[in-house]
C-alpha cells in the first residue's frame, strides 16, 4: 500500500539511495524539505546542480576542483618533493584538516579489490607514474586506508615505486588519542606497536 503522493514517494526513494540514509531517515528528510520555506529546498537543489556541473577532477592530482589545476597543486608554498597518495578526494580533506602535511597529493580513486573487480588498471596509477618521471618527487607517502584493500594497494604501489629510487613510506596506524587499550582490537594494537616511535 502506498502512503505517499507519487512525488513524495519518489523523493523518499531518491534520498534513501544516499549512503547512510535508510528509509526512515529518507522519510524525515523528505518531510523536512517539504515543510521548510520553498527557498531552502530550492537552494539545496541549486547547490547540488552547481556542484555537479562545475566540479571536475584536477588533471594533476585527481582531487575535486572547480579550477584547473586545483588550489593545492597551484600553491607554490607546498613542497614538490613529497607526494601523499590517498584513495579518495575526501581523504585529501582529512589530511588537510590535520595541518601537518605540506606536500602535494595524488588521488587513486579507489583501492585494489579483486572481490569487487577493481584492479590496478582501474586506479589512477599510470598518472602517478607519469608524475614521478621528472625526478622531482623524493618521497611518496602511502596514506591508503588501514584495511585489506588499502594494505594491498600500498604493497602493490611500494613494489612499483621503490625501484624508481623514490623513498616510499606508509602512515602509521594505531590507537586514536583518548582510546583505552582494553577496547582496542588485535589488529589496531598490532599496528600501534609497529608504528611506535622513540621517546624524545
Amino acid at each position: 500500500m502506498n502512503y505517499y503522493a507519487k512525488p513524495v514517494a519518489h523523493l523518499i526513494d531518491q534520498l534513501s539511495k544516499l549512503p547512510g540514509i535508510g528509509p526512515k531517515t529518507a522519510q524525515r528528510l523528505a518531510f523536512y524539505l517539504l515543510g521548510v520555506p520553498a527557498e531552502v529546498a530550492y537552494n539545496l537543489a541549486r547547490s547540488i546542480e552547481k556542484a555537479r556541473s562545475t566540479i571536475q577532477y584536477c588533471t594533476v592530482c585527481g582531487n575535486f576542483t572547480d579550477e584547473e589545476p586545483c588550489f593545492i597543486c597551484r600553491d607554490e608554498r607546498r613542497r614538490r618533493d613529497v607526494l601523499c597518495v590517498v584513495e579518495r578526494p575526501r581523504d585529501v580533506v582529512a589530511m588537510e584538516k590535520s595541518r601537518s602535511f605540506k606536500g602535494l597529493y595524488h588521488v587513486l580513486h579507489g583501492a585494489i579489490s579483486p572481490m569487487e573487480g577493481v584492479g590496478p588498471d582501474q586506479l589512477h596509477i599510470r598518472e602517478l607514474l607519469r608524475r614521478l618521471e621528472g625526478g622531482e618527487v623524493k618521497e611518496m607517502i602511502l596514506a591508503t586506508n588501514p584495511n585489506i584493500e588499502g594494505d594491498a594497494t600500498a604493497i602493490y604501489l611500494s613494489g612499483l615505486i621503490k625501484p624508481l629510487g623514490v623513498r616510499v613510506t606508509r602512515i602509521a596506524h594505531g590507537l586514536p588519542v583518548g582510546a583505552d587499550l582494553e577496547y582496542a582490537d588485535e589488529i589496531t594494537l598490532s599496528k600501534a606497536l609497529e608504528g611506535r616511535q622513540e621517546m624524545k
